[in-house]
């Protein structure tokens, strides 16, 4: 039911026929995002995302929101680190619609000078309100300092100065650098014949010419992890994230990279979750995350607390790293860990949008698509044993970053790497 086509001029299209559905879900997707900025453009990926609905050389901003509104779709677009993403989810009757509308905001922005103007106001603000969101500002703040110098260190919606600097000019330049067929993947997942969508996108980009060959890609990051405080005396609560590196995309073990995730801090029943906010009541948020690129990766936890009680948070977190690393999880958490893996999955394949987002995911990342069947295998394969061995590579001494927002007084902190 999966099927993948390469247009004349380089553009990858891919399709999953789901008869049992209604709608259809396609999403243009740029293999480029914040990681490939130079540093006096960045922003320009999500400045970009944003000022496309603001106007197209056939249709205003009014014009776009109303074909979609029309028939009854929905449509929206988000910027990533490696990756640019526009989608639409519409009744299977309106895909053409949806594809002419997508193609016209993709290929021809108008780039209207007061809408920019416009648009700088919007998106300052929008950084101004990370200022004020300590759970985000937080993660920003551990990039920064764990990856300086590099783009993945970056913030996703670039910084005031940055932004205000941008030109016409700047901004067009960049889009017809990174705007070209071989970096740019249509999927679609719903009621749909591939051979008859394929005809569509041919007709709406296939006259887009094939660009320059690539140039060579960003530089692997070389992770240095220490300490970034952030005093915010109003804050009521410190919020702190604790970060290791971590793995690539394609991991070879990322199964059972997952399953630690999950039962360290990624379910209610987890080992953070249960020790330190329902046995301890130290804290109302924890948990644990995955976030991995091309070449690199992270493994993070984020906690919000009493400023008072960050230090012993914290000692607490470092030693459940410490003890999955020593002795690994025993067969029941694992068990837990998997079949809420699992049932995560499943839940997510009733969703056209989500499994449109995961072909496009495991083409960028791997080349090639994983049936629900071969990735339920994977998850099933994972043991305590495969768990442990992972865990006492990934919780090495001396190797965790730490970032804390907040009231950061009371934290006892060298300023270097914490030890585990």
């Amino acid at each position: 039911m999966i099927r993948k086509q390469t247009l004349e001029n380089g553009l990858t299209l891919i399709t999953e026929s789901m008869p049992q559905v209604r709608s259809v879900a396609i999403g243009v997707w740029l293999k480029r995002g914040s990681r490939h900025e130079p540093a006096h453009l960045n922003g320009a990926s999500h400045f970009i995302e944003h000022l496309v609905f603001k106007g197209t050389e056939t249709r205003s901003a009014r014009e776009i929101a109303l074909a979609m509104d029309t028939v009854g779709g929905q449509m929206d677009a988000f910027t990533s680190k490696e990756y640019t993403c526009f989608y639409a989810r519409v009744l299977d009757e309106h895909l053409p619609t949806a594809v002419d509308l997508l193609s016209d905001i993709v290929l021809r922005p108008k780039f209207d000078p007061d809408e920019m103007s416009r648009e700088k106001k919007v998106i300052e603000e929008e950084i101004r309100m990370v200022e004020d969101a300590p759970e985000e500002l937080v993660y920003d703040l551990f990039s920064s300092r764990f990856y300086p110098g590099n783009p993945l260190g970056r913030p996703i919606q670039g910084t005031l100065k940055t932004v205000r600097s941008f030109t016409r000019r700047s901004l067009r330049g960049f889009f017809r650098g990174a705007y070209l067929p071989q970096n740019l993947l249509i999927v679609a997942a719903g009621h749909l014949r591939h051979d008859r969508f394929a005809a569509t996108i041919r007709a709406a980009f296939g006259s887009l010419p094939r660009g320059p060959r690539r140039k060579a890609g960003p530089s692997e990051p070389v992770p240095r992890p220490g300490v970034a405080l952030r005093p915010k005396r109003e804050l009521e609560q410190l919020h702190v994230v604790l970060g290791l590196p971590g793995f690539p995309e394609n991991f070879r073990e990322r199964y059972e990279l997952f399953v630690l995730n999950a039962l360290l801090g990624g379910t209610m029943s987890s080992r953070l979750f249960q020790k330190i906010r329902e046995e301890r009541g130290l804290v109302y948020s924890v948990y644990s995350a995955v976030n991995a690129f091309r070449d690199a990766g992270l493994f993070l936890v984020y906690a919000a607390m009493s400023p008072a009680k960050g230090n012993e948070v914290i000692g607490l977190i470092l030693e459940e790293l410490r003890g999955l690393g020593e002795k690994g999880p025993d067969a029941a958490e694992t068990a837990v860990a998997k079949e809420h893996l699992k049932g995560s999955l499943t839940l997510s394949l009733e969703s056209t949008v989500s499994r449109m987002s995961n072909l496009a995911r495991q083409e960028i990342y791997y080349g090639r698509q994983f049936s629900p069947a071969e990735m339920m295998r994977g998850i099933e394969a994972v043991t305590p044993e495969k768990v442990h061995r992972l865990a006492r590579r990934l919780f090495r001494t001396g190797r965790v970053g730490l970032a804390a927002v907040g009231r950061t007084s009371h934290l006892r902190t060298s300023g270097g790497a914490l030890s585990l």
